[in-house]
């Protein structure tokens, strides 16, 4: 974000490292050399009106809350000794036993309340009502422990350092992952990618909508656990302002809100001008209020955040400006996410996140991403984890699959492929071209190979394929670097790599014409050997 020479990184997704202590993002960050900042406990509360709430009287309804939920979590074990498989929403039980102890009955109090529970369905990016009472908090065994960080920056320092030197094709939208016994074809804006194996990480949110197409269909226990999990909504406004006006000994404000129905809007306020490089302030919209949120044009919410923000700080005799540049998100409507993370619905449990962590048509289809992880559901390290867990799995079936492949004989034409490539027509940086070997032809193919990632001790390179015309070879072979020679491959040429199985019957003709030669070439050798020797 910026303006008027101000700049910041806002991190319009996840954001907070929750815990670092085994979380793998903790690692990442020390490997890079990221410093971690500590989100700092300290967060007072303020009124609709713009006062300070008591501090005894925070502290009593912050202790009345945990009560409650441990009121509830001991219903919750009866029920379920007696009953076995009756489910009701969190929120129901909560306001139940509310009612009944008499809970939170003034007007002050209950807005105290109505704070922890905005809170809660932050953390859960759920309405109560929708969250399981048997199973909405069934990953707390396994939470990371230790401080809650920022990365001063914001997580694009991950994605920019994981990403680096992958081809990634942007600007495609997948509408169909077709698989079989040979391999796996996917679909994307009139483009059809091939493969042995395939990755699927989209949103829980999506994958709800039936945005792709599976051929043949998820099966039925995958698509029912699709159905049964929740899929939440936690929104943000994220505000650049010109300078600092609240001050940077805290990292996190509240405010309290006489509605109810409204208790999630601009609830929670966090700071990030230690992290962000500029005075940031982001607002939490969570609830209820996350689902109003987008139904409203941006510049109501706007507008009722800043009046929060003089109500709390104009009696302090602070004047807040207007904000530069203000960026207010929409994770809903996205049509990437729908949604912003997974949480245990009513009627649900943690089995289902299991079973969307299944590989489908034999281990050719395979799913990661926050929602296929039981134990982190709901967090950027889970997500990190859920892929950890797949190229595992993917790395596992790819040898049982070469394993089956040398038991029947059939790796014989990667092998001969890979001797052919030890003698290339030519080649460049990790690029190496064979031509076709049929005499009088201008416009001939050549099979082009080129090498992906770093060559390291004990492995080789990963290897694609392609078919070009022989005179874009020579027009590659006179670009300095492979990242732009892949540039000029994909953007300029239009050529797709692909792997040893997806060449087509072009590209098998072509393998057939130069072994052929090749082999010919040798025998010839070999008689002009044997006559010098005879």
């Amino acid at each position: 974000m910026q303006g008027a020479g101000v700049v910041a990184a806002a991190d319009l997704g996840g954001s907070v490292l929750t815990g670092i202590n085994g979380n793998p993002l903790g690692v990442l960050a020390r490997q890079l050399g990221l410093p971690l900042h500590k989100v700092r406990d300290k967060c007072p509360l303020y009124l609709p009106d713009g006062r300070p709430v008591d501090r005894a009287v925070d502290s009593r309804i912050e202790v009345a809350f945990n009560q409650l939920l441990e009121k509830v979590c001991k219903l919750r074990q009866a029920i379920m000794d007696e009953l076995k498989s009756v489910d009701v929403s969190l929120g129901e039980a909560l306001e139940a036993f509310r009612r009944v102890y008499g809970v939170a009955e003034p007007p002050e109090e209950r807005m105290l309340l109505n704070w922890h529970l905005a809170n809660l369905e932050y953390a859960n990016a759920a309405l109560l009502s929708d969250l399981s009472l048997a199973f909405w908090d069934q990953d707390d065994p396994y939470e990371m422990g230790g401080d809650h960080c920022f990365i001063p920056g914001g997580n694009g320092h991950f994605i920019r350092s994981l990403a680096e030197g992958i081809p990634i094709f942007y600007g495609k939208t997948v509408n169909r992952i077709q698989y079989g016994c040979d391999g796996v074809m996917v679909y994307a804006d009139g483009q059809t990618f091939r493969g042995d194996m395939a990755l699927c990480t989209v949103s829980l949110g999506v994958l709800k909508k039936g945005l792709i197409e599976f051929v043949p269909p998820l099966p039925p226990q995958k698509q029912e656990a699709i159905d049964r999990l929740g899929f939440g909504l936690l929104n943000k406004v994220a505000m650049l302002f010109p300078y600092d006006f609240w001050g940077g000994s805290i990292d996190t404000f509240g405010h309290l809100t006489g509605d109810s129905c409204q208790r999630g809007e601009f609830f929670l306020f966090y700071s990030y001008s230690s992290v962000s490089g500029g005075p940031l302030l982001v607002a939490l919209v969570a609830g209820e209020s996350a689902i109003t949120f987008e139904k409203a044009p941006p510049t109501e919410p706007v507008e009722r955040a800043l009046s929060i923000l003089r109500g709390i700080f104009a009696p302090k005799g602070i004047q807040v400006p207007d904000p530069l540049q203000v960026v207010c998100t929409r994770w809903g409507a996205d049509k990437f996410t729908y949604g912003s993370y997974s949480y245990v619905a009513v009627g649900s449990s943690g089995d289902d996140y299991d079973i969307l962590a299944e590989s489908i048509g034999n281990g050719r289809v395979f799913f990661a991403g926050e929602a296929t992880n039981r134990r982190y559901p709901a967090t950027m390290h889970g997500a990190l984890l859920s892929g950890f867990r797949e190229a595992a799995n993917i790395s596992r079936a790819a040898a049982k699959s070469k394993e089956q492949m040398v038991d029947k004989t059939n790796v014989v034409e990667a092998l001969d492929l890979d001797n052919l490539f030890k003698s290339p027509d030519l080649s460049f940086g990790n690029f190496s071209a064979l031509h076709d070997p049929t005499p009088g032809n201008p416009d001939s193919i050549s099979l082009v190979r080129v090498g992906i990632g770093e060559r390291k001790q004990g492995s080789g390179l990963l290897f694609l394929y392609g078919l070009i015309s022989k005179k874009l070879v020579l027009e590659l072979a006179g670009i300095d670097g492979d990242e732009q020679r892949l540039n000029l491959l994909y953007h300029s040429f239009g050529t797709k790599l692909v792997g040893r199985n997806g060449l087509g019957s072009q590209g098998e003709a072509l393998i057939s014409r130069i072994k052929a030669a090749k082999s010919s070439s040798k025998t010839k050798i070999g008689l002009m050997n044997g006559t010098h020797h005879s």
